[in-house]
């Protein structure tokens, strides 16, 4: 019969084990030869010296797992160690951001806030404890034995207090409960059929759009003056660049900005700097003499009170007296570029067209290939684009407002009253009263404006902060407006829809 041993065939190879752990030194397992397999012509004690060497390989290998799988528990309980005091630090700080926009916070008010919190996780804990032992001791709804009725009328009938305890606590939460629970379950339910039948109609309208290649173009004559160079075509644009303590990308957007083919005579250029940082201050104060020196028509522009944050930064520009002589207002983040050609595809679709108010473009992203993180976003942010934005451009002309590479008609933000500060989504307000009003907006999908995503999470969660904090507070604010609109059926729909995702976006990042 032939040893476990010899089966097969091997070849004489060396095995090279390196062990981490210094006190260990190297090991070199032999596998055994071809001749190790011939049981005719190997003696009896080659055979036993050759068992007794692949049982020491076979344990040198087990010590090898067993080591790999030590430092790896090792690994997992630092990280689990190394979270649970950051949420510990985080949480005895008395906050989760640190966006400056809070500093003005009532510090009462905030500290109530995680006190209730600290209250809940610390009762929703306690509870846990007690369903833990009443499952261990056989406690079920399903027990034949579990009869509410009889709880009510002997409600000392058991041995002990902690069962007295827990069949009461059974019965609140029964009664009280249960019920608004599951009313919020029912809520939640239904807004995941609106939002999943939204998407649907929202994904068949970019098949639409795909398959009968629709796209907004311009008017021919328009893009033909343009060509031409006919001065009498260029219209007067104001381009705005809010920035507040921008100091990595100043720079970089105020080249893009100055360099845009447009004629120097009519266009403008606002820096609306809103930094507290002085250094910051010189040094945009110095790019933007640099280009005024080259013959850029641009100026810079700081407030002492910072009222209102960009909504604020953005009216005060505004108020200036020279904006009167403008009809068009283009808008850029202080981390965005625009091509040179971006006033050429944007404006020709404002000309014979005095319903519209806002031609949106859409964002193209240099480091969207960075890590796991940002293609994550550019996937969110893509399908955002060209099928939320470019879906109710074609169909119902309106969408919110992006908040940058964007071109307002100054006319369409005077009569829809201009920038407010009353919420922290100014770019959402402005749009939705703009279309209250009868303006129409067109997003064009081919156009791109280039930015960058956040690489960590903390920035992205900065990002989210700022973004969502303020649907709830606009979807107050606006809903009369909503409903007492005189627009048609569907458009009503489409506006509190819209705002409405933006508020139960809250729900997902907090």
């Amino acid at each position: 019969m032939v040893p476990w041993w010899a089966k097969g065939s091997h070849k004489g190879t060396s095995v090279v084990v390196k062990m981490e752990n210094p006190n260990w030194s190297m090991v070199e397992l032999e596998a055994p030869s071809e001749e190790d397999f011939l049981i005719g012509s190997t003696p009896t004690g080659s055979r036993e010296k050759l068992r007794g060497k692949n049982a020491k390989q076979l344990t040198w290998v087990l010590l090898l797992k067993a080591h790999r799988a030590a430092g790896c528990l090792t690994s997992i309980t630092s990280t689990f160690l190394s979270f649970g005091s950051t949420v510990r630090r985080r949480v005895a700080s008395g906050r989760t951001d640190d966006n400056d926009i809070e500093t003005d916070e009532n510090k009462a008010v905030k500290t109530g806030f995680y006190n209730c919190i600290k209250v809940f996780l610390w009762l929703s804990l306690l509870l846990f404890c007690f369903e833990v032992a009443a499952y261990f001791k056989g406690w079920h709804f399903g027990a034949p034995n579990l009869q509410l009725q009889y709880i009510l009328s002997v409600p000392l009938g058991f041995k002990d207090l902690f069962d007295w305890l827990y069949t009461h606590w059974v019965l609140i939460r029964v009664g009280y409960l249960a019920p608004p629970l599951q009313f919020l379950a029912n809520v939640c339910i239904v807004l995941f059929l609106i939002q999943s039948m939204d998407r649907l109609i929202l994904c068949l309208g970019c098949f639409w759009i795909r398959l009968k290649k629709i796209k907004p173009i311009p008017k021919h004559e328009a893009v033909a003056d343009l060509e031409s160079g006919e001065d009498s075509f260029f219209p007067m644009v104001l381009i705005q660049i809010p920035m507040c303590n921008e100091k990595e990308v100043y720079q970089q957007s105020i080249a893009a900005v100055c360099s845009l083919d447009w004629p120097k005579s009519r266009i403008l250029i606002q820096v609306l700097d809103d930094s507290d940082d002085p250094m910051t201050q010189l040094l945009i104060k110095e790019e933007v003499h640099k280009w005024q020196q080259e013959g850029a028509h641009i100026v810079y522009r700081h407030r002492v009170l910072r009222d209102g944050y960009k909504a604020g930064n953005l009216k005060s520009a505004m108020s200036c007296s020279y904006v009167k002589d403008y009809e068009f207002v283009a808008i850029f983040d202080a981390d965005f570029q625009p091509s040179p050609d971006f006033l050429k595809r944007t404006v020709p679709h404002f000309k014979d067209n005095e319903d519209l108010g806002l031609v949106q473009t859409r964002w193209s992203f240099v480091n969207k290939d960075e890590n796991l993180l940002t293609r994550l976003q550019n996937i969110n942010l893509s399908f955002h684009f060209e099928v939320e934005q470019q879906v109710n451009g074609v169909f119902i002309n309106f969408f919110g407002f992006n908040g940058t590479a964007g071109v307002w008609r100054i006319k369409a933000l005077e009569e829809s009253g201009g920038w407010l500060e009353r919420t922290t989504v100014e770019d959402m307000d402005i749009a939705v009263r703009a279309h209250l009003r009868g303006w129409k907006f067109i997003f064009l999908n081919d156009v791109e404006c280039r930015c960058e995503l956040p690489e960590s999470y903390e920035a992205y969660r900065k990002q989210q902060h700022r973004w969502h904090s303020g649907p709830m507070q606009l979807f107050r604010l606006c809903l009369p407006d909503i409903i007492r609109a005189k627009v048609n059926t569907y458009l009503n729909w489409s506006l509190l829809k819209i705002v409405m995702m933006n508020f139960v976006l809250i729900w997902y990042f907090y």
